[in-house]
């Protein structure tokens, strides 16, 4: 249950004086529902008022707040002409200008004949000067409530300034005392401000260096943020440990198999993530483990390797693909060297119906059939499994949590090995997957050539159409990228219908086009004839950013790169270099390019470390919209800016682990604080895991 001392800042905003439900509505969408959800609306600039000039010293352009005396009123002859008020000090005069301005309501607050003090922007008109639309309008004795700065906040259409400040005015007042829950000498030598008073002080900038993320009081609440997360991450961890596993030991012949089977020596961390795999597959609690490593890196025959540790027990495993195209690649890695240790596999996707579904699901009913590879099809119903041990699911962040569960349902404490090959910096690893063990694939394999990387003006396009030329003849396959599937109106983007129609007027049928719209068989039939028939140029949208692999592609052509992210520039380029033979990655562009686009282009060409890469990423793009938070399951962070408190997550996580090394059930007097700070940042699931949550 929350904390009752929070009840006021979980009331709706409904609550707040001045929020009627048009508001509400508009404040929802802005910031959310709740009194609380305004508390973390942080200001992102200010307006100072301080500046109180007479009428004649006034700066044109400048904010001013000025006393005047109201003179007169002219109200319009027709409703399209502006209502003007005359007023003056010793020093001149000034118009007031209201557009729309109703009557009564202007001579009920400006008077003709009384004194008001007025703050706005100062413009010059004929040969006078003029205020429209005053910001504000207030009687002498409350002068000192606008001269001053004041906090302009993140806005949506027919939402003001002024009704949102005083939303979070309001909101601010229903703020509790609450104790302390950060740890006294660590407070102090951060010189941070309590939690109330750092509230307070983020909502009252007095000038831009106020609104830096590095402040005490910005990095005070980024913290306690960062701190709820840690926590929660680890006690949702902690009670996965907590859960029986079962102990899956391997004999290692399968696996030997295998490796005897390779083309090639496994890297130095392929061999260490196998070991810790195994080693979490072979203890008590459940394994949940995410395995990181760059397009290329080998995480499949890590997976595979896993997967027969499973089998050698007796048991069987799956892994889960979010594309047929990606299912079908695994199967083809897999096949042959799980052949190579006599051990069946069977793919099941939305395709296989009727006749030759029947077979491959009583294969993995009655145990035969030993590894699963499949799409979302595998979880349906109607699928069961013998004895299934582990599943490895691919691409974590294309599937919810819903689906992981819905796998791991389908077998007896089943272990969980996640992959992903969207490098990750270590900081969003920490806030996004620290409920689980992490192994990193940090070697390419051995053989594998650099990529030649170079960025050409888009106006060069001919130029480039002459190398392909020549590539062609040399029996390269190439893979022309473009970023939409149809023109847009908005977007005039050289579009993949239109590419292809070019490119096949000069090469004929050897150029082929696969995009998102096009049906599953029709697009594998384009990749098949790409992989091994006659089709050598593949214009494609993004569809072949995962896991696609054609070792005979050699040359990769990127148009508008700059319309790209890094990680996703990086992950196509991963497509190519695949074989032995050289490769080159040619990145087209506009003449105008932002100061981020031309960065991201020089970094593309300076590394192939997808690490570094998305660290980078991180840094000029933000959090948010490096994984597109929505998709890729990551908190949203209100409060924290993952690029510049980076240090503060490590922190937290440190933290969390102590406190519940000290105090696993929460239950000392800072426990019960923590407890709180839980509610506040709404990681209620999190305390269900406590005894007495």
């Amino acid at each position: 249950m929350r904390p009752e001392i929070l009840f006021p800042i979980f009331a709706n905003v409904l609550k707040l004086t001045g929020v009627g439900p048009r508001i509400a509505k508009l404040i929802e969408k802005l910031a959310g529902e709740h009194v609380s959800d305004l508390l973390w609306h942080l200001p992102s600039g200010v307006i100072d008022r301080r500046y109180a000039p007479k009428i004649a010293e006034a700066r044109i352009g400048s904010i001013a707040t000025i006393t005047v005396t109201v003179d007169q009123h002219f109200p319009p002859k027709t409703r399209r002409l502006p209502y003007k008020i005359l007023c003056s000090d010793d020093s001149g005069s000034l118009t007031m200008v209201f557009f729309h301005g109703r009557p009564d309501y202007l001579l009920k607050i400006l008077p003709e004949g009384e004194q008001r003090v007025i703050s706005g922007t100062i413009e010059s008109y004929g040969d006078g000067i003029q205020m429209p639309h005053p910001d504000h309008v207030v009687e002498l004795k409350d002068r000192k409530t606008i001269e001053a700065v004041e906090p302009v906040y993140p806005l949506t259409q027919g939402l003001s300034l002024k009704v949102i400040s005083k939303a979070i005015k309001g909101a601010l007042e229903l703020v509790p005392e609450l104790t302390e829950w950060l740890d006294g000498p660590y407070l102090a030598k951060q010189k941070w401000p309590s939690w109330n008073e750092a509230l307070v002080t983020a909502h009252a900038p007095t000038d831009e260096t106020d609104l830096e993320p590095e402040t005490l009081a910005r990095q005070r609440l980024a913290y306690d943020e960062l701190l709820a997360n840690q926590l929660a991450l680890a006690l949702v961890r902690k009670h996965m440990r907590k859960q029986a596993g079962r102990t899956i030991k391997g004999t290692g012949e399968l696996k030997q198999k295998v490796i005897s089977a390779l083309p090639f020596e496994l890297t130095i961390s392929q061999n260490e993530a196998v070991r810790d795999i195994t080693e979490d597959m072979g203890s008590e609690g459940r394994m949940h483990r995410l395995l990181q490593g760059d397009v290329g890196s080998g995480k499949t025959v890590v997976a595979l390797l896993s997967m027969l540790h499973a089998v050698e027990s007796g048991a069987q495993a799956a892994i889960l693909a979010p594309t047929e195209i990606l299912a079908r690649q695994h199967l083809a890695t897999i096949e042959p060297l799980a052949e190579a240790a006599g051990v069946k596999v069977a793919l099941l996707t939305g395709r296989e119906k009727g006749k030759t579904r029947a077979p491959i699901l009583e294969g993995f009913a009655n145990g035969e059939i030993s590894l699963a590879i499949g799409t979302h099809a595998i979880f349906q119903e109607g699928v069961e499994f013998n004895d299934l041990a582990l599943a490895v699911i691919d691409e974590q962040h294309r599937f919810g949590v819903h689906q992981r569960l819905a796998l791991t349902s389908k077998g007896r404490a089943v272990d969980v090995l996640v992959m992903t090959a969207t490098p990750i910096p270590r900081t969003l690893t920490l806030t996004a997957y620290g409920d689980m063990e992490v192994s990193r694939l940090t070697e390419k394999p051995a053989g594998r050539l650099p990529i030649d990387t170079r960025t050409v003006a888009i106006d060069r396009l001919d130029e480039v159409v002459q190398g392909v030329t020549r590539a062609l003849k040399e029996g390269a396959k190439i893979y022309w990228v473009c970023p939409l599937v149809e023109e847009s109106e908005k977007i005039d983007l050289a579009a993949a219908e239109d590419r292809h129609a070019h490119l096949q007027a000069v090469f004929g049928e050897r150029a082929g086009l696969v995009h998102g719209k096009m049906k599953g068989k029709e697009k594998d039939a384009v990749m098949e004839a790409f992989s091994n028939g006659n089709v050598d140029i593949l214009v494609a949208t993004t569809v072949i950013e995962v896991g696609v692999d054609v070792p005979a592609a050699t040359i990769m052509v990127i148009e508008h790169a700059e319309r790209f992210g890094l990680a996703q520039l990086h992950q196509l380029r991963g497509r190519i270099g695949r074989g032995s033979e050289k490769s080159t990655c040619i990145m087209m562009f506009p003449e105008r390019l932002t100061e981020t686009a031309r960065k991201r282009l020089e970094i593309m060409r300076e590394t192939e470390d997808g690490f570094v890469i998305a660290e980078e990423d991180l840094r000029l793009r933000g959090a948010g919209e490096l994984l597109g938070t929505r998709q890729s399951g990551l908190p949203e962070f209100r409060l924290a800016d993952l690029a510049v408190h980076a240090e503060l997550i490590a922190t937290a996580r440190d933290d969390a682990k102590l406190i519940l090394e000290m105090d696993p059930e929460l239950e000392s007097e800072r426990g019960q604080n923590l407890r709180v700070l839980l509610y506040l940042f709404e990681r209620d699931a999190a305390v269900k895991f406590l005894r007495s949550g």
